[in-house]
């Protein structure tokens, strides 16, 4: 007996379809990048993403939607940004998770977090914009298992040379890490030997003594490192070129 085929999805999951919004928010498809974002405001408060919160669930939707190409690798859907906010009740830390102006869930915490607000992206008439750093993050999220390759250094380097605005590689910074990790990698010859750009990237705000929002000049600037030191001139689909001038897409549409 044959067994039956999955069934091709007719129609992307749209944010109507997982949260509780809005119809402009509702009627929009989810996208990888858009999940990324909450990964990075996720950990950014948390130290990690939690199975059940709003960026799991993105990323599940986000890569059936990519797989079936309702969405490209690059897209962001969610303009407004991503916010979460924490504050305590009943002696209970209860996290606030938010797109825009929109409250898509609500948790508690039992382990004592830093009261405050952390958002990956600008908000309209305040906020600040996504930053180098925080591209760099979104990075070791997206493309987190990819073995760090000399494009990815050279993009690294040249993140981290227009976030801190030195022009000389810091000691111990995450340019340096991906430096060595690309000779390493190198001449390593298994695979689970080699450092991933999750190993390098996880923690770059922290990693950077200074950073900035992420322009089209910086995003030109990455984009052009890393094509030039691939073998095949071309940039990695879900890389650090790649979340760099996505994060300068979204400053630029929001200014």
């Amino acid at each position: 007996m044959s067994q039956k085929q999955p069934k091709k999805m007719q129609e992307p999951i749209k944010y109507g379809d997982i949260f509780p919004v809005q119809v402009e928010l509702a009627g929009k498809p989810v996208a990888l990048m858009d999940a990324a974002m909450m990964e990075t405001t996720e950990s950014s408060m948390l130290g990690h993403t939690q199975k059940g919160c709003a960026a799991a669930v993105m990323r599940s939707a986000a890569m059936k939607n990519e797989s079936a190409g309702f969405v490209g690798h690059e897209d962001i859907n969610i303009e407004t940004g991503v916010t979460i906010r924490e504050r305590e009740i009943l002696g209970k830390r209860v996290i606030t998770e938010s797109i825009g102006d929109e409250v898509i869930g609500k948790y508690s915490h039992a382990v004592p977090l830093s009261p405050g607000r952390y958002s990956a992206s600008p908000q309209r008439g305040g906020g600040s914009a996504i930053t180098i750093g925080e591209a760099l993050e979104a990075t070791a999220l997206t493309a987190g298992q990819k073995p760090v390759e000399w494009s990815d250094a050279a993009a690294i380097q040249a993140a981290e040379v227009r976030a801190t605005g030195r022009t000389s590689i810091m000691p111990g910074g995450v340019a340096a890490a991906a430096q060595s990790a690309a000779t390493l990698n190198a001449r390593a010859t298994r695979e689970e030997d080699k450092t991933k750009l999750g190993d390098i990237l996880a923690n770059a705000t922290v990693k950077l003594p200074s950073d900035k929002p992420a322009t089209r000049r910086d995003a030109e600037g990455v984009t052009g490192a890393e094509m030039r030191n691939d073998p095949n001139l071309t940039t990695h689909p879900a890389g650090v070129a790649a979340s760099v001038a996505a994060a300068a897409r979204l400053n630029q549409s929001l200014k």
